[in-house]
């Protein structure tokens, strides 16, 4: 499959993972998980047909690791980024002392006053490193990287997720933890 088309069902899978499965018909499961079956026969459904093979490319070669299958291979789910109501089973986690958000230049002056809130998300996505905050940055106009006090955060009661592709979460970042880039 070239690149295009792999792109293209990476943000297709997206939209009804993270954000509409009734549009496919789909209802999520505790962990976020639907059953491969399903969604390839959901998919086919709305003319949009996408082969197992095609499915498992596009989990194995996402760079941001969006997707991911059970132990089974049985089921798939997306890992983070949820906008649609679902338990997605995390365990809270020790954060690193200090993680990173990516964002735009143009929004910085607002995150430090109010803080980093998930708006239409469940969480607060973070980076363990700067290099990914800063690329995650670039996709909002000219990057900008906050670093997070997590450490002080946790101590304060905070709690932090890890999805499996090694994202951070946490339900929102007072003003007081950031610092600017």
């Amino acid at each position: 499959m070239d690149a295009t088309t792999r792109v293209r069902l990476s943000k297709f899978l997206a939209l009804h993972l993270r954000h509409d499965p009734a549009g496919l018909g789909l209802e999520l499961e505790p962990g976020g998980w639907v059953t491969v079956e399903a969604l390839l026969a959901a998919c086919a459904h709305k003319r949009r047909p996408i082969s197992r093979a095609q499915l498992e490319e596009v989990v194995q070669s996402s760079d941001k690791q969006r997707f991911a299958f059970d132990a089974t291979k049985t089921k798939i789910r997306a890992n983070q980024g949820h906008s649609v109501a679902v338990d997605l089973q995390l365990v809270p986690t020790t954060p690193p002392p200090v993680l990173y958000h990516g964002t735009g230049e143009g929004t910085v002056a607002a995150i430090l006053r109010e803080g980093l809130l998930k708006m239409r998300r469940h969480h607060v996505h973070l980076s363990a490193d700067a290099v990914t905050a800063h690329k995650v940055g670039a996709r909002h106009g000219r990057p900008a990287v906050l670093r997070v006090d997590a450490a002080a955060m946790a101590a304060a009661g905070f709690v932090f997720y890890r999805a499996e592709n090694g994202v951070w979460l946490v339900d929102h970042v007072p003003p007081s933890y950031l610092s600017g880039p």
